[in-house]
C-alpha cells in the first residue's frame, strides 16, 4: 500500500483495465442506455470509514489525460493513500459523454490503491444526466463501488438558487423527478451539484459531502485529487519541455 502523502506516477497504456473500448458518439450513447440499467441507487450498508475523491484533467492538446484518486479516513479526514495515472486520452470531448473520456483513467488510478474506499466522490455527474449515466455512475459500475457525483456546474434540470448560508440546498429537477441537489458548501460561494452515482442515495449525499469539508468549497478528497491530477500534468509537461 502506498503510504499517506506518497506521490507516484504510473503510465496507463496497452493492457490497462480501460473498461469499455472507445467508441464513436452514437455507439457511446447507445451503450449508456444499456449501462444505465445496471445503476443501483441503494443506501450504503454502513457509515463509510474511507472516502475517496476522483478527478481527471487533460493536457492542452487533449492528447494525454491525467487521473488521480485520494483516500481519506472519515470523519477524521486524514489522508491514507493516493494514486495518479497518466495515459492517452481515449475519447474526444462531447457533452454528455464525459465518462468515456475520464472513467478509464480514473478506474486505472483506483485499481492502484491498496484498499478500495467505502465511497468514492467523483468530479462529475451521477444520474443527473440525459441518459442517467454520468461519470460517477459509469465509474461506479466499472469498479463496483458506491459513488456520488459532485459537480461544479449543472448539466441539466432546473433548480432554485440555494440561500447564501453554508448547508443551504435546493432540489435539482429533471422530467418532473428529483435527480440531484444544489448544495452551498461554503457561505457566499458558488454551490455544488450533487447526484447519486451507484450504490448510494441522494438522501445520504448532503451529510457525506458536508462531513468531508475542511473550510473549502470542495470536499477534501476531491480537492486533493484535483491538486494531484494537476500536479501530474505539470510534471509530465516539465519532462517534455
Amino acid at each position: 500500500m502506498k503510504q499517506a502523502g506518497d506521490f507516484y506516477l504510473e503510465a496507463a497504456g496497452e493492457g490497462e483495465p480501460w473498461g469499455e473500448r472507445p467508441l464513436g458518439a452514437p455507439e457511446a450513447r447507445a451503450l449508456q442506455e444499456v449501462l444505465r440499467q445496471r445503476v443501483r441507487l441503494t443506501p450504503l450498508p454502513r457509515r463509510p470509514r474511507l472516502v475517496g475523491g476522483a478527478d481527471a484533467v487533460c493536457d492542452r492538446e487533449e492528447r494525454l489525460i491525467f487521473g488521480a484518486v485520494a483516500v481519506f479516513t472519515y470523519p477524521e479526514l486524514e489522508l491514507v493513500e493516493e494514486a495518479a495515472v497518466s495515459g492517452l486520452c481515449p475519447f474526444p470531448y462531447r457533452t454528455g459523454l464525459l465518462s468515456f473520456r475520464e472513467a478509464p483513467i480514473l478506474a486505472a488510478a483506483c485499481r492502484r490503491l491498496g484498499r478500495a474506499p467505502d465511497l468514492l466522490l467523483v468530479d462529475g455527474q451521477g444520474v443527473a444526466h440525459p441518459r442517467g449515466l454520468g461519470l460517477a455512475s459509469h465509474l461506479g459500475i466499472l469498479l463496483d463501488l458506491p459513488t456520488l457525483g459532485v459537480a461544479k456546474s449543472r448539466l441539466l434540470g432546473e433548480a432554485g438558487e440555494p440561500d447564501a448560508a453554508q448547508g443551504s440546498q435546493t432540489a435539482l429537477m429533471w422530467q418532473e423527478q428529483v435527480v440531484g441537489l444544489v448544495l452551498r458548501t461554503r457561505t457566499g460561494v458558488k454551490p455544488l451539484y450533487l447526484s447519486p452515482g451507484h450504490r448510494c442515495t441522494l438522501e445520504e449525499a448532503v451529510d457525506l459531502v458536508m462531513g468531508c469539508l475542511k473550510g473549502f468549497r470542495l470536499p477534501e478528497p476531491l480537492r486533493r485529487a484535483d491538486r494531484l491530477s494537476r500536479k501530474l500534468r505539470a510534471h509530465c509537461r516539465s519532462l517534455t519541455g
